[in-house]
């Protein structure tokens, strides 16, 4: 895990712990600067999800089987692209979290 800037300092973020939140080193690369993206339902542009702000279970939710996190809004769809979080390790990852019933969280 590594500090994100929600705000990223390069476009007026600080550092302030407010904008701050943990992300997976590979999710905030994925997001790099971003602070929007297409959502690939519409092709609009998108904020991406804020957890200080945002509410989880609005913009997501977990599939069945409890593998692939689905956007529910244009912003939920943007993020997950974005940020890559259905890619195939953290799909493995859940496979076994499932199996051993840490997985999903339950609200």
């Amino acid at each position: 895990m590594e500090v994100e800037h929600l705000a990223p300092r390069s476009r007026g973020g600080t550092s302030v712990e407010e904008n701050l939140w943990l992300a997976c080193r590979l999710c905030n690369a994925h997001k790099s600067d971003r602070i929007q993206a297409r959502d690939p339902r519409t092709g609009q542009f998108a904020a991406l999800f804020n957890p200080r702000r945002d509410d989880w279970s609005a913009h997501f939710r977990w599939s069945s089987d409890g593998l692939i996190v689905e956007g529910v809004t244009p912003q939920g769809r943007a993020t997950v692209e974005a940020l890559g979080i259905n890619r195939p390790s953290l799909v493995v990852a859940r496979r076994i979290w499932v199996a051993a019933r840490w997985h999903p969280p339950q609200d």
